[in-house]
């Protein structure tokens, strides 16, 4: 409720949380900093020789390696932020994205020498690349597909004219949270397997090593955990019963729906019934892969939450540029847009 009333504070709203944003990331970066310290002094190599071998006390080699990750952290804030307010897009997505692309050419070339050294198959390469292929138009699909609720406005007289009387459509996103809750999900779970990591005890030992991608328990904690934070992201970012106020108020309604707590509560149901079918998808394309290449034994994969990450930020980053293109010369460069326009140019002739 409080970010809730900061954000209909505008720019000063905004400010303050973006400044929690930044004080919430720096304590993070914080403890994971020193997380990875202690794990870096943990790991041996084959010979059984540590991995770290420096002249600082563990003490400064850990201060040393969390003021250096936290910097780093700080440092790609303030670039997406940036990128954010001078170019397009959201700029921490856009260096997300950019992060996971630029790792394609490798997979693909380490893929091919697999193949060559006989230990992929050719067919077990292939079936991979179509499925995700498939996966691929499935979140293209999901990411720009709508329920239309239609919304009738009633006629109403201001002064001499008539007012309303028009058509229109509520657009209901199938995933409302977008890649929100396999990411939440996945940093919620991979802490507790961190921490196991640092404990001797061997039943917590036992317990950590289920909690690794892929194992059972993993799988099902975090489609369980997908489920819980599609609902709960879009229970925050959506408000039923403030939309049916807003649209009671403009003397708008549906069809066969009473205004106000009827509509809110249709709207309501129409939301939960969407959000469990993308909470669904969202965990399908995120636990197939995991599945699909555990059982052909592949030595690699390409993530499902990474390939949610890059096609939905490659489309929020084409709409944008579009209605940059749009604005500043009036034509777009994609094939619907330019139709539309035309068709708009030939009705008006």
């Amino acid at each position: 409720p409080y970010l809730e009333r900061l954000s209909k504070e505008g720019d000063a709203g905004r400010k303050k949380i973006t400044g929690y944003t930044r004080y919430g990331t720096i304590a993070l970066s914080l403890i994971q900093g020193f997380a990875i310290a202690v794990g870096l002094e943990s790991m041996a190599a084959p010979n059984g020789q540590p991995i770290v071998i420096s002249t600082l006390s563990p003490w400064a080699f850990r201060a040393l390696t969390v003021i250096t990750l936290t910097a780093g952290t700080a440092f790609l804030m303030w670039v997406g932020e940036q990128i954010s307010e001078r170019g397009i897009g959201n700029g921490i997505s856009l260096l997300i994205f950019a992060g996971i692309v630029v790792g394609i050419p490798g997979a693909v070339i380490n893929s091919i020498r697999l193949v060559q050294d006989n230990v992929l198959s050719p067919l077990v390469l292939t079936v991979v690349g179509l499925l995700m292929i498939v996966v691929i138009f499935l979140v293209i699909f999901a990411e720009t597909a709508y329920r239309k609720i239609p919304v009738q406005y009633a006629k109403r007289m201001q002064g001499n004219r008539m007012f309303g009387g028009q058509s229109s459509h509520l657009p209901l996103k199938i995933n409302t949270a977008g890649v929100i809750p396999p990411i939440f999900a996945s940093s919620i779970l991979a802490f507790p397997a961190t921490i196991t990591g640092f404990i001797t005890i061997p039943w917590v030992q036992a317990v950590g090593s289920q909690l690794l991608p892929g194992r059972m328990l993993y799988n099902f904690l975090f489609a369980l955990m997908i489920f819980f934070f599609a609902f709960f992201y879009t229970a925050i970012t959506f408000n039923p019963v403030k939309i049916a106020e807003e649209m009671k108020r403009h003397g708008g309604y549906i069809p066969g729906i009473r205004p106000g707590k009827k509509t809110a509560e249709y709207v309501n149901l129409v939301l939960s019934r969407l959000t469990f079918g993308g909470a669904t998808y969202l965990a399908i394309v995120c636990l197939v892969p995991y599945i699909l290449f555990d059982l052909f034994d592949i030595p690699f994969f390409f993530g499902g939450t990474a390939l949610l990450i890059v096609v939905g930020v490659g489309l929020d980053l084409v709409r944008q540029i579009e209605a940059f293109l749009l604005n500043q010369n009036y034509d777009g460069f994609m094939k619907k847009t330019k139709r539309r326009q035309m068709r708009s140019a030939a009705l008006r002739l």
